[in-house]
C-alpha cells in the first residue's frame, strides 16, 4: 500500500497508484455553491490536495488524460460540463515568507505572485497568442496582464488560491512588537494584500477569471479585506462539505484492516488500531448539522505510514508537522481573558458556549473586543483545536469541545508552561508522574501539587475553585500520550470519571498501572477549619475529618459504578490503580486508594 503521506500532489498520487479517498463527487456540489467560494478547515488538514484535485479536474491542458486521472473515481461516470474547460492560475500563499520588515515581505508577495503568473503562461504557452508581461513590483498590473492574454482564447481562468491568510496570518501572530502594524499595512487601506484581491474582484467582472476557489483556515484576513473583496461566498459550515477533506472512521478502518493483513497480523491488531486512532484523531465537526465525526487526514497518513512500514504503531501519536498548532493556543491565551479560555476549554462540565460561531471579524474586533469569548472560541474553532458538538446549551447556545486527545495534549502543554515556567518545576513535575505511573504512590504528586500548583493560582482562581481546577491540574501533570489513553469524564457506565490513564495496548509489554481518580473539593468553610489548622495537620488527621471522610464515601459509590464500566470494556488486562484525592481549598490533598 503506498500512502502519500506529506504528498498533496493529485496528479502524481493517481498516477502513481497511491492511495486516494475519493471525494470526487463533491465537484457538482461545488459548482452549485457559486463561483467565488471561500472554504476553511485547519491546518494540516487536505486543503491543498483539494485544490490540487480541482487544478487536474478543470485545467484544459490536462484535457486528454483527464480518463486516466477521474475515469475510475466517482466523478468519472459522470463528468460535468465543466470539466476540462479552464486556463488555471494557482497561488499558494502558504510559501511567501513572513520574515523580515514589510518591504521584505511585500517583495517576497509580489514574488510569489508573479511566479504563479509565469507559470500561468509556460503551461498555456501554445494557447495564448499575446505575450504576459511580468511587472516585478506590481503583480496586480502582471495579473492584468495575463487577463488581457486570456481573453484572446476561446477559454475563461479558473483562480485557485491555497492558503490565502497563511502568510498574514503568521505575520499577525509572530509576538513581535511590531507585527500588528505590519499586518495592517498588508491589509488595511492600500495595502499590498488587499490591492490583489480588488485586482481579483475586477478580473472576475467580465475580464476573463470566471471562478475562483480559495482555502485558509479563518475568516480573518477576509474580514480584513471585505471593502476590496465582498463577493466571496463562504461555505465552510455547510453539511455537504463537511467531509470534503477528512476521514470516515470506514475509510480509516478499511486501510487498517489491509495493512494488518499485509503484515499477516491477526484482524484484532486492525480492530485496536482503530481504537487508538479513534481516541487521538477522531472528533471533528464542520457543520451545525448531526453528522458522523471527521478524521485528521494529516495524523491518519502519519499513523498509517508507520503502521505499514513497520507493522506496529508510532510510538510518539503526535505528528510533528501538527505540534506548531501549540502556538494557536498559546496566542490566544496571552489575549486579553484569553487565558480563562484555553483553561476552561478542558471542562466537560462546564463547556465552551457561544450563540454562533463569529466569521465576520477581524483583528481590530478580535484583539479589543475582549468581554466576548465568541471571538476567541471562534478562532480556536477554526484552528481545529476545538470542534463542534452535536449538543446545546438550554439557551439554544453551541457547544464546543477539544476534538481528540492529540488536541488536549497541546492544551496540557500550554498549561504546563503558563504553570511551570521553570526547567526545575518541570523537571519534578516529569519525575513524580512517572513514579505514580509506576509505583501508584501518589503521595510526591501531592506534595508537588501542594509545593508549586497551589501557589501560583491567584485570588480568582481561588474564589472560583472547585474539583474541577484541581482535576485540570492533575491533568496537566500525568498527561502522557506516549504509554496512555487518558482522558477526563471517560463515559462509564452512564457516568462520567474525572480522569481515567489506560495503558495503550501496544505498551501493555511495559510494567504501567492503570489508573482512575476521583477528585472531590472542600471550602475552606465546609472543612470548619482555618488556613493555618490544615496546614499544620498531619496527613492522618486531616484523613480523619468528618468531612472528608463523607467525600470519600461519595467518591467510593462513584468510583465502583466507573471501574465495572472499565473492567466491562478492557477485561483482566487492566492492572487498575483507583484512588480518591479531596482537596481542601488550596492548602492540602488528601489521597485514598479505594481498589
Amino acid at each position: 500500500m503506498k500512502l502519500p503521506y506529506g504528498n498533496a500532489d493529485f496528479y502524481k498520487i493517481i498516477t502513481e497508484d497511491y492511495v486516494y479517498i475519493d471525494r470526487t463527487d463533491k465537484i457538482q456540489w461545488i459548482e452549485k455553491a457559486g463561483e467565488t467560494l471561500l472554504f476553511l478547515r485547519p491546518r494540516r488538514f487536505g486543503k491543498s490536495l483539494l485544490v490540487s484535485m480541482l487544478e487536474n479536474y478543470y485545467d484544459v491542458a490536462k484535457a486528454q488524460q483527464f480518463e486516466k486521472l477521474f475515469g475510475h473515481l466517482a466523478i468519472g461516470t459522470n463528468p460535468t460540463e465543466k470539466h476540462s474547460q479552464y486556463l488555471i492560475l494557482k497561488w499558494n500563499f502558504s510559501m511567501v515568507q513572513t520574515y523580515g520588515d514589510i518591504t521584505e515581505i511585500r517583495n517576497a508577495l509580489h514574488d510569489h505572485l508573479n511566479g504563479g503568473i509565469r507559470d500561468f503562461a509556460i503551461r498555456y504557452k501554445s494557447i495564448l497568442s499575446e505575450q504576459i508581461e511580468i511587472n516585478r513590483d506590481n503583480a496586480s498590473s502582471s495579473l492584468m496582464s495575463a487577463l488581457s492574454s486570456a481573453q484572446t482564447t476561446p477559454y475563461k481562468i479558473y483562480l485557485l488560491i491555497d492558503e490565502y491568510d497563511n502568510f498574514a496570518n503568521e505575520v499577525l501572530m509572530a509576538g513581535e512588537s511590531d507585527s500588528q502594524e505590519r499586518y495592517h499595512r498588508l491589509i488595511e487601506g492600500e495595502g499590498m494584500l488587499k490591492t490583489i484581491f480588488k485586482a481579483i474582484k475586477a478580473g472576475t467582472e467580465g475580464r476573463g477569471i470566471d471562478r475562483v476557489f480559495i482555502t485558509g483556515v479563518s475568516p480573518v484576513v477576509m474580514s480584513d479585506l471585505t471593502s476590496g473583496f465582498n463577493i466571496a461566498t463562504n461555505i465552510y459550515l455547510e453539511p455537504e462539505f463537511n467531509d470534503l477533506c477528512g476521514f470516515w472512521e470506514s475509510e480509516v478502518a478499511e486501510r487498517l484492516y489491509q495493512i494488518a493483513k499485509e503484515c499477516n497480523l491477526p484482524p484484532q491488531k486492525a480492530k485496536e488500531a482503530l481504537e487508538i486512532m479513534r481516541s487521538f484523531y477522531n472528533g471533528y465537526s464542520f457543520t451545525y448539522q448531526q453528522m458522523p465525526l471527521i478524521y485528521n487526514p494529516t495524523l491518519v497518513l502519519y499513523f498509517m505510514e508507520h503502521f505499514n512500514r513497520r507493522c506496529e504503531y508510532p510510538r510518539r501519536i503526535l505528528d510533528s508537522n501538527l505540534a506548531m498548532d501549540k502556538g494557536k493556543i498559546t496566542y490566544i491565551s496571552m489575549l486579553p481573558h484569553g487565558d480563562a479560555v484555553v483553561k476552561n476549554a478542558l471542562s466537560e462540565e462546564q463547556p465552551l458556549a457561544i450563540a454562533e460561531i463569529a466569521d465576520r471579524f477581524g483583528v481590530k474586533e478580535m484583539l479589543f473586543a475582549v468581554k466576548d469569548n465568541s471571538f476567541m472560541v471562534s478562532l480556536l474553532y477554526y484552528f481545529g483545536v476545538l470542534t463542534l458538538t452535536d449538543k446545546e446549551t438550554d439557551y439554544g447556545e453551541l457547544i464546543f469541545k477539544i476534538p481528540n486527545l492529540v488536541i488536549r495534549k497541546l492544551y496540557v502543554e500550554r498549561l504546563q508552561e503558563m504553570f511551570l515556567p521553570r526547567f526545575e518545576e518541570l523537571d519534578r513535575a516529569q519525575r513524580v508522574a512517572r513514579v505514580f505511573s509506576q509505583t501508584g504512590d501518589m503521595q510526591p504528586l501531592c506534595d508537588f501539587m501542594e509545593d508549586y500548583y497551589f501557589k501560583v493560582f491567584d485570588n480568582r482562581d481561588y474564589r472560583l475553585s472547585n474539583e474541577l481546577t484541581i482535576k485540570t491540574a492533575f491533568l496537566t501533570l500525568l498527561f502522557n500520550d506516549v504509554f496512555y489513553i487518558m482522558d477526563s469524564e471517560t463515559a462509564l457506565e452512564r457516568g462520567y470519571a474525572d480522569l481515567t490513564m489506560i495503558v495503550r495496548p501496544d505498551m501493555r509489554r511495559y510494567k504501567l498501572l492503570d489508573i482512575l481518580i476521583e477528585f472531590k473539593y472542600l471550602n475552606l468553610s465546609d472543612s470548619g477549619l482555618k488556613s493555618s489548622e490544615i496546614k499544620s495537620k498531619g496527613i492522618d488527621e486531616l484523613k480523619s475529618l468528618a468531612s472528608v471522610q463523607e467525600q470519600l464515601t461519595e467518591s467510593k459509590a462513584q468510583l465502583a459504578q466507573y471501574q465495572k464500566g472499565l473492567e466491562a470494556k478492557y477485561g483482566e488486562v487492566l492492572r487498575l490503580r483507583i484512588y480518591s484525592v479531596v482537596a481542601l481549598g488550596f492548602e492540602r490533598l488528601v489521597w485514598f486508594r479505594v481498589d
